[in-house]
């Protein structure tokens, strides 16, 4: 009993340590840059409003503060969206992307971008291409919460979700082949990932959906640690399965479609953090990973877009190009030590 408690006070000691460290992340993402702005002044900036120049004001508030604030919640939102789905479907390689969200959205955008279709705009801006992504996303959530509803067997639900995202990759492609090249290039960057031009109004939108719907995750944590013991257990305990499903489908899309919605696709982020939070953590208690998760997220999110804007700069790299060496080894890890299981 002593060691149970023990462990749940280093938990909750971490947990609160990353917190702290979160809090750092973030001010230091605001700092540093081609232009370097002291520690002390941008925290000065946050809290006070007042700079030691206006420029710095202007670079902290208007171009660093929404950024780096988009990739805390969206770091988050994806790290959590992997988390749900890994335990849904008991597989440690399933991530956020697998249920062809991303490919619904990136449909809309090729569409929009590759196929002349501006939602009733002359030249799509931002915005336009936000709204598309978000209803490609929307609409295959909502194909593969149908099928949610029918179909009982959770890998058959896996396999249709990955089915429908081939689905639309092959129409994406067909755009991709009669599209012409100046158009090409702009899709191909946006289908890296970036949280480059993230503006206050981009923002206060990612906010407004995705910290409820995090928020909304730790009231089923109590169902998704009787699901961890099996279906049947979990019935016993009073879940509703099917009603389960769909939250947990939703939640899950409606955080990843939001994200990608505004940045394109940016990869392992929900696929690789789970695992990390279970290294760290070294438990299965959704109680203490769901908020290691979703600060974990949120903190390597935050890295990546830092390493992304600074490394070559003026040059900045996709997102997904960073995520890509944390992710891919992981990957590699799980199938090797699975493998030696058997």
């Amino acid at each position: 009993m002593e060691s149970k408690d023990r462990a749940r006070f280093k938990q909750v000691f971490l947990l609160i340590a990353l917190l702290i460290i979160t809090f750092f992340v973030f001010a230091f993402c605001i700092g540093f840059g081609s232009v370097k702005i002291d520690l002390k002044e941008v925290i000065h900036i946050i809290f006070k409003g007042e700079a030691f120049n206006t420029t710095n004001r202007d670079i902290v508030m208007n171009i660093r503060f929404p950024r780096a604030l988009a990739t805390l919640i969206g770091g988050a939102a994806l790290a959590l969206s992997g988390l749900l789905l890994q335990i849904f479907f008991k597989n440690p390689i399933v991530e956020p992307y697998v249920l062809g969200i991303s490919s619904g959205s990136t449909l809309f955008v090729a569409l929009i971008m590759l196929g002349g279709i501006t939602l009733g705009f002359k030249n799509p801006s931002p915005y336009v291409l936000a709204l598309g992504a978000f209803l490609g996303a929307l609409l295959v959530m909502m194909l593969v919460v149908v099928f949610a509803v029918k179909v009982r067997d959770v890998v058959t639900l896996l396999v249709i979700g990955i089915m429908v995202g081939y689905i639309c990759s092959a129409v994406t492609n067909l755009l991709i082949a009669f599209a012409d090249s100046e158009r090409l290039y702009g899709f191909v960057m946006w289908t890296k990932g970036s949280f480059s031009g993230f503006t206050w109004k981009n923002a206060k939108v990612l906010t407004t959906v995705g910290v409820p719907m995090i928020i909304a995750s730790f009231f089923v944590v109590k169902p998704l640690n009787a699901f961890l013991m099996g279906e049947e257990y979990a019935k016993s305990m009073g879940v509703d399965i099917k009603k389960f499903r769909l939250i947990i489908i939703l939640l899950a899309s409606i955080l990843t479609a939001t994200v990608t919605a505004f940045t394109g696709p940016i990869a392992f982020i929900g696929l690789a953090v789970p695992h990390i939070s279970r290294m760290i953590f070294r438990t299965s208690d959704n109680r203490i990973l769901i908020p290691g998760t979703v600060i974990l997220g949120a903190v390597v999110t935050s890295l990546c877009d830092l390493i992304c804007r600074t490394i070559f700069a003026p040059i900045e790299l996709p997102i997904s190009s960073i995520t890509s060496f944390i992710g891919a080894p992981i990957v590699i890890y799980l199938i090797l030590k699975r493998r030696a299981s058997l």
